[in-house]
């Protein structure tokens, strides 16, 4: 997007207009669709984290790097390999001299966007260093708390089809991921013009304006605890997850904290789309991402080529959605009775 001029800063109160204008940015750096991008986007807004899982080379770097661009972000980088110690991802303590004194010297955590590149090719002790930082905001290095900057994202990635010498992620620390996004290969077309690029050596993500700042998208957040999640809409959430535990093909299901990224992500979602509530079609959207990576399929069905995508999408297809209704008494604060598990009533509030 060489000499693309600067777009004007959008507010709070506009997110929808900044996700359009951020997913433009976004696509003229990389090519995927629409949906895709917008993901990256729903997460940070929802203080959560990425997994990017997809073979090398389909720009997962990219991605990260356009983002926090377009979003006048702070970029770190860290490159997950078998040597790498949980200091050199949360800092150390080193001897000051001058003072006498030990100083704390910040790793690569201390980003508002941090790219963790191959994080199954290092040790569950490095891993695990991300844990804390993930969940709490914040990192202890011998006894002493350090708040990290806000927002924060981790951008994990990690190859789906080379597996030697790497250290697979635990359940327990897949489920820390709010949404798992995947690419694929981009069609003959948008190749030629990734060639087309590298031949007028041209970078897009370096290129691309900034559109807000971080005190705006911190603004945006809180903001989200505004959007409105009807009492079945919610039961639809849940009966999405609980169904994760009951399916055939499902060895384990999904844990509450799947539900809870339903939610959260579909309040992002119903933000960016320009409404103040969640609709049923929120939650459709982002059933798979959040789902699919919290889900561990008997051995048995791999071999009928069945993945936890596919098992999510059958989930959706057969889980009774929520029928509108007319609830004039929504402003009063009266929920509209709810007969059974499966037959919801369910009507979009403020009008």
């Amino acid at each position: 997007m060489s000499g693309a001029p600067a777009l004007e800063p959008t507010g709070a109160s506009e997110p929808s207009a900044l996700a359009e204008r951020v997913v433009a940015n976004l696509s003229s750096a990389l090519h995927a669709s629409r949906e895709t991008l917008r993901l990256p986007l729903l997460c940070l807004l929802s203080e959560g984290h990425v997994l990017v899982e997809d073979v090398p080379g389909v720009g997962k770097t990219v991605l990260a790097k356009a983002l926090a661009r377009s979003l006048e972000l702070r970029f770190q980088r860290v490159q997950f390999t078998p040597d790498l110690l949980p200091a050199d991802v949360t800092g150390v303590n080193v001897f000051d001299r001058a003072s006498g004194s030990f100083r704390f010297r910040p790793g690569p955590v201390f980003a508002n966007v941090l790219l963790v590149d191959e994080i199954n090719r290092a040790s569950p002790k490095t891993q695990s260093a991300l844990l804390e930082a993930m969940q709490e905001t914040q990192v202890t290095v011998d006894g002493e708390t350090h708040v990290l900057e806000r927002p924060f994202l981790v951008i994990a990635t990690q190859n789906p089809v080379e597996y030697e010498g790497t250290y697979p992620l635990p359940e327990a620390q897949l489920d820390r991921f709010l949404l798992r996004v995947s690419f694929g290969y981009p069609n003959r077309a948008d190749e030629w013009e990734v060639l087309q690029r590298r031949i007028g050596r041209r970078r897009e993500e370096a290129q691309l304006p900034a559109l807000t700042d971080a005190a705006t998208l911190q603004g945006m957040q809180a903001a989200l605890e505004d959007v409105t999640v009807e009492d079945s809409i919610g039961r639809y959430m849940v009966s999405l997850a609980a169904a994760t535990r009951e399916h055939p093909h499902v060895l384990v299901g999904s844990s509450p904290r799947g539900s809870l990224a339903l939610m959260l992500l579909s309040r992002a979602a119903a933000a960016l789309a320009g409404r103040d509530y969640v609709i049923p079609e929120d939650v459709k959207r982002v059933a798979k991402p959040a789902l699919s990576h919290r889900l561990t399929l008997k051995p048995e069905v791999w071999l009928r080529r069945v993945d936890p995508s596919s098992v999510v999408a059958d989930i959706v297809a057969k889980t009774p959605t929520p029928t509108s209704g007319a609830m004039p008494s929504y402003a009063t604060g009266t929920r509209p009775p709810v007969d059974s598990d499966d037959d919801y009533r369910y009507a979009p509030p403020r009008g």
